[in-house]
């Protein structure tokens, strides 16, 4: 076989598989980059602050003497601040305060989380982005190199054909 009917081997790279987000994860970034979901967040804290405002002050009136200071209260307690002017002292009053401190400290983290996780999801996109294109470039820089090198072996070959010695 002449070196000009050999082909150079294709080089052997490994590929990643893709990483795929759930739908739920990409409809959830899809929502809060396009800001939609902040509207939907805003309208949940107020329908929660006045719901609760309105129950602590049906079971504590000791403490919260109108429904406006009870939502008050409410969502000073649901955004984490807590700034104490209006405390619930019943029993009753406290339960529903820590009910109202884990939904304030969950949906805060929640936030925290989704808006983390949008950028970090789209570090890595990028990155991936890059590092493909960084791979192509060096597959297609090793095939240019191995295209030179069949050049040059194919000269050599060609010369040595022509040296007289001994060949059978």
């Amino acid at each position: 076989m002449s070196s000009r009917e050999r082909e150079p081997p294709q080089p052997i790279i490994p590929r990643k598989a893709p990483r795929r987000a759930s739908r739920l994860q990409e409809r959830a970034a899809r929502a809060v980059t396009s800001g939609r979901v902040f509207p939907y967040l805003a309208a949940a804290t107020a329908a929660t602050a006045g719901l609760v405002g309105v129950v602590v002050r049906a079971i504590d009136p000791k403490d919260f003497h109108s429904v406006g200071e009870g939502i008050w209260w409410a969502i000073v307690t649901l955004a984490t601040v807590g700034y104490g002017d209006v405390v619930p002292t019943s029993p009753w009053g406290r339960l529903v305060g820590s009910v109202v401190i884990v939904i304030g400290v969950t949906f805060l983290t929640f936030l925290t989380a989704t808006v983390t996780s949008f950028f970090v999801s789209t570090a890595q996109n990028e990155a991936g982005r890059l590092d493909e294109e960084t791979r192509r470039r060096s597959e297609e820089e090793t095939r240019e190199l191995l295209r030179r090198l069949d050049h040059r072996l194919t000269a050599i070959e060609t010369k040595l054909d022509r040296l007289p010695g001994d060949r059978p």
